[in-house]
C-alpha cells in the first residue's frame, strides 16, 4: 500500500503536469481555418506521391489530388518505387480517364543510406526542381484530399508566413480494433509532440505528419534537403525538426470537418495495427535501451497505475488512495475526449486507455526484439538495414 500510494501521487502529479502544461496537447483545435484570406498570387505547387504497391488505394486517392480546386499552377508526380503490383500502369489509367495532368515517374534503387520511401520522395523533389514550383506538397499514396485542400494549406502558409504546414490525417476507424487503437495512436502523438509547440517559433518541439505536408522548396533547400535525413524511417517527425532547426516556422494541426485530408488504409485486424506499430517505435527511443526501459515505466506509471490504485483503494476502504487513483483515469480519459469526438467515438471510451496503452506497451517491447533481431523497419517486402534506421 505504501509504495502503491506513493505510485499513485506520482502519477496524478505527472497527469497534472500534462492536463496544464503540457502544451496543450490535448485539444484538438489545432486546425486549417476554414476560410483562410485568400492571397492576390497563387504560388506554383508539385505534388509528390511516393508509392510502392498501392494498386489497392490509388482508384480511392489519386483522383482526389488530380481534381483539386486550385487557383495557379498545380502539378502531380507520382513515383513508382519499386511497386510489382502494376501501380504505376494504374496511375496512368486514372489520369488518362479524368483527362488530368500527372507524371508517372519510377524510382531507382535506393542507394546504401536511404530509405525506400525518402529515395523516391527525392527523385520527385529532382524532377520538380526543373519545373520551378515554389512549394512541394509530400503526401502518401493512401491519402484522399479534399477538393480545396491544396488551396486551403498554401493560403495558411501565405497568411500566416509558414514554411511547412502539415495536417495530421483522419486515419480509417470503421473495424473494432481501428477504433480502440487509432484514436490512441493520434492521441500518443499529439502528446509526445504538443501541435501548439510545434507551431511556436522558439519552441524545441519539432514535427510533422508525413501523410500531408506542405513546405517552400526554397526552405527546404536551405534547411539541407532531403539528404539530410535520409535514413530515417520517422521520416515526417525528421522532416519537421530538420526543417525548424534550420529556422523554418512550421505549422502542425488536426484535419477539419470534413476532413481536408484522411487516410483510405485499412487496418482491419491488431495483426494490422501492431505491424504498423512495431516498425518504427523502437526507432522513435533512437534503438537505445534505457529509453526503452524508461518508456514502458513511464506507461505504467501514468497508465497502470491509477486503475490499479482506484480500485485498490475501493477494495481496502483507503479513500484517499481510491481518490488519487480515480482523478489521474478521469484526466487521461477526459484528454483523449477531444480526439475520440474527432473521429465521432464516444469520450467514454477514454475509460479503456489504461488496457490500450498496455497494448501500445507491448508492441514498443516487441518493436525492440524486432529490430534486436534484424526484423525491424520491414515495409512490403523490403526490409531497412540497421545501420540506416537507427539514423
Amino acid at each position: 500500500m505504501p509504495l502503491l500510494s506513493r505510485l499513485a501521487t506520482a502519477s496524478a502529479v505527472a497527469w497534472t503536469y500534462l492536463v496544464i502544461g503540457h502544451g496543450d496537447f490535448w485539444l484538438a483545435s489545432p486546425r486549417l481555418p476554414a476560410e483562410p484570406p485568400e492571397p492576390s498570387y497563387w504560388p506554383s505547387v508539385g505534388v509528390i506521391v511516393p508509392a510502392r504497391d498501392e494498386a489497392a488505394v490509388l482508384p480511392e486517392t489519386l483522383p482526389t489530388l488530380l481534381a483539386q480546386d486550385y487557383p495557379g499552377d498545380l502539378v502531380v508526380w507520382l513515383v513508382d518505387d519499386g511497386s510489382s503490383d502494376g501501380t504505376g500502369a494504374l496511375a496512368r489509367t486514372l489520369a488518362n480517364r479524368d483527362g488530368a495532368s500527372l507524371t508517372v515517374l519510377t524510382a531507382p534503387p535506393p542507394p546504401p543510406g536511404w530509405t525506400g520511401k525518402l529515395n523516391a520522395v527525392q527523385f520527385g523533389v529532382q524532377s520538380a526542381s526543373p519545373a520551378g514550383v515554389e512549394f512541394l506538397l509530400l503526401t502518401d499514396a493512401d491519402i484522399a484530399h479534399h477538393h480545396c485542400s491544396v488551396r486551403r494549406l498554401v493560403a495558411t502558409a501565405l497568411a500566416d508566413d509558414r514554411d511547412l504546414v502539415s495536417l495530421m490525417a483522419l486515419l480509417r476507424a470503421q473495424t473494432g480494433w481501428e477504433r480502440v487503437l487509432v484514436p490512441a495512436f493520434v492521441y500518443f502523438f499529439a502528446q509526445l509532440y504538443p501541435f501548439p509547440r510545434v507551431t511556436r517559433p522558439g519552441s524545441r518541439t519539432a514535427a510533422a505528419a508525413g501523410g500531408c505536408v506542405l513546405v517552400r522548396r526554397t526552405a527546404l533547400a536551405r534547411a539541407g534537403g532531403l539528404t539530410r535525413v535520409r535514413g530515417n524511417l520517422i521520416d515526417d517527425v525528421a522532416l519537421g525538426r530538420l526543417l525548424k532547426r534550420s529556422g523554418a516556422r512550421t505549422w502542425l494541426g488536426f484535419t477539419g470537418d470534413p476532413p481536408e485530408v484522411r487516410s483510405v488504409r485499412p487496418y482491419p485486424h491488431l495483426a494490422d495495427l501492431w505491424t504498423m506499430v512495431t516498425r518504427s517505435a523502437y526507432i522513435q527511443l533512437r534503438r537505445s535501451p534505457l529509453l526503452l526501459a524508461g518508456t514502458l515505466a513511464g506507461l505504467g506509471l501514468l497508465y497502470v497505475v491509477p486503475p490499479i490504485a482506484a480500485l485498490t483503494g475501493l477494495a481496502r476502504r483507503s479513500p484517499r488512495l481510491a481518490a488519487t487513483g480515480f482523478g489521474a483515469w478521469a484526466a487521461m480519459a477526459v484528454t483523449q475526449g477531444p480526439v475520440l469526438r474527432l473521429y465521432g467515438l464516444s469520450p467514454l471510451r477514454g475509460l479503456i486507455l489504461p488496457a490500450v496503452a498496455t497494448l501500445y506497451a507491448a508492441m514498443t517491447a516487441d518493436s525492440a526484439r524486432r529490430h534486436a533481431t534484424g526484423q525491424g523497419g520491414a515495409w512490403k517486402g523490403r526490409l531497412a538495414a540497421p545501420d540506416i534506421a537507427a539514423r
